[in-house]
């Protein structure tokens, strides 16, 4: 797994409109020292966050845009940049219900690290793992 994959999760969450069981992208931006991975969920619906800056950390949703990816990314997408639990990504991962489907270029994965870096809901131990893995990139 490396800084940058996307993820596929077929069934992370249940629609209010239709009961059904959804799928939702994530994005891996590192793995700490203890093995735990960093990652943040990808979002097609706007909420006023905005496409200029790319990476923005205002309110209400601090976010890093990446436009549209193509494939099964056909629409608009942003990184939401809120916390999101290492530990609850691996189980998901265990459960085989996630798949990967493409990697950032590395130049948008660049600006996406650096931007989740100084995101509020950021940790200090997942900045230094993320700021490893730009430099790594670098």
């Amino acid at each position: 797994m490396q800084p940058g994959e996307l993820y596929r999760h077929e069934a992370f969450y249940r629609s209010n409109e239709t009961g059904e069981l959804e799928p939702k992208y994530l994005v891996l931006l590192a793995t700490l020292r203890a093995g735990d991975l960093v990652a943040r969920l990808l979002t097609s619906r706007s909420h006023a966050r905005p496409e200029n800056p790319a990476c923005f950390h205002g309110h209400p949703y601090s976010s890093f845009y990446l436009g549209v990816l193509g494939g099964p990314l056909s629409a608009k997408s942003w990184v939401d940049l809120r916390y999101f639990d290492e530990l609850e990504f691996q189980r998901r991962l265990k459960s085989k219900r996630i798949v990967p489907v493409t990697s950032l270029s590395k130049s948008i994965l660049l600006d996406l690290l650096d931007c989740a870096a100084g995101a509020e809901d950021t940790t200090r131990l997942q900045e230094r793992a993320i700021r490893d893995a730009l430099a790594e990139l670098r």
